[in-house]
């Protein structure tokens, strides 16, 4: 079974023991590609460091909003030639967390905002980070995709990137979907608690979808209470196929050539 992960940070101090053994059982589940999103200019850093030392692994540079306190006159010129590497394919992580407030909402959408402009010099999808201030809030959602709205001509037309690990309503996925986005869908998808997620994704077409593990966070049933890791993406997989009624094997080779299609992984070969 071909398998992609779009989304881990395996640069994370979680993975320093056995990084070699995640990547070992990863290739041995079928997993091709791996996407690692940095969250600073120091973690892109280390994301394409692993990915020059592994064919199968490729980076994504960004500042997510999380770390927004960390940006300075330095940060948007220091990613900009980060995005010049080879391995780059993406910009991410980026967006808007209002749920741990880590930076004032100004500060985070101006850093937002810059992130989509270099993405459209670069040449490259993003990869989006939102989420509301609780399950009631539906204001970051709103903020992020009045950003886009005014961005959307500096972004690809057909694929402008991914909303990472998505857990928003089915109106919030349309206007993703409508703008020509991905849904990232991760380990959430297997817990009990997810009943709009799995309504979202029942009613997405597979073509649309991207699967991702979010490692070590998210981890799917039946791992759940361990660390995530790429090998678990078959979990994902597998509970998406039941609820779209599709063999498991093909909903993992429509996602994996969703992947290649938005990162062209074999442009950067």
């Amino acid at each position: 079974m071909t398998l992609t992960d779009t989304h881990c940070h395996l640069y994370f101090e979680a993975y320093d023991k056995d990084r070699e053994a995640v990547l070992d059982r990863a290739w041995e589940a079928g997993v091709e590609r791996i996407l690692l999103p940095g969250i600073d200019l120091s973690s892109s850093r280390e994301a394409i460091k692993l990915a020059e030392a592994y064919p199968q692994v490729y980076a994504a540079v960004g500042v997510h909003p999380n770390s927004a306190m960390t940006w300075d006159t330095s940060t948007l010129p220091g990613l900009e030639q980060l995005a010049k590497h080879p391995k780059v394919v993406a910009i991410g992580e980026i967006g808007l967390d209002y749920y741990r407030d880590s930076a004032p909402h100004s500060l985070q959408q101006r850093i937002f905002w810059g992130q989509l402009s270099l993405a459209k010099r670069a040449g490259l999808p993003v990869v989006i980070h939102t989420r509301n201030a609780n399950l009631h809030d539906r204001t970051c959602f709103a903020d992020v995709m009045a950003i886009i709205g005014e961005q959307r001509a500096e972004l690809s037309e057909d694929h402008p990137g991914v909303f990472h690990s998505f857990l928003g309503s089915e109106p919030e996925a349309r206007q993703a979907l409508e703008q020509g986005f991905y849904l990232g869908i991760t380990g959430s998808v297997t817990f009990d608690n997810a009943h709009e997620l799995r309504h979202v994704v029942a009613s997405t077409p597979v073509e649309k979808l991207l699967i991702e593990t979010d490692g070590p966070f998210l981890t799917p049933h039946p791992r759940r209470g361990k660390r995530n890791e790429p090998a678990y993406v078959y979990y994902i997989v597998e509970k998406i196929a039941r609820l779209l009624g599709k063999p498991p094997r093909a909903v993992a080779e429509i996602t994996t050539a969703n992947a290649e299609r938005l990162f062209r992984w074999r442009d950067s070969d």
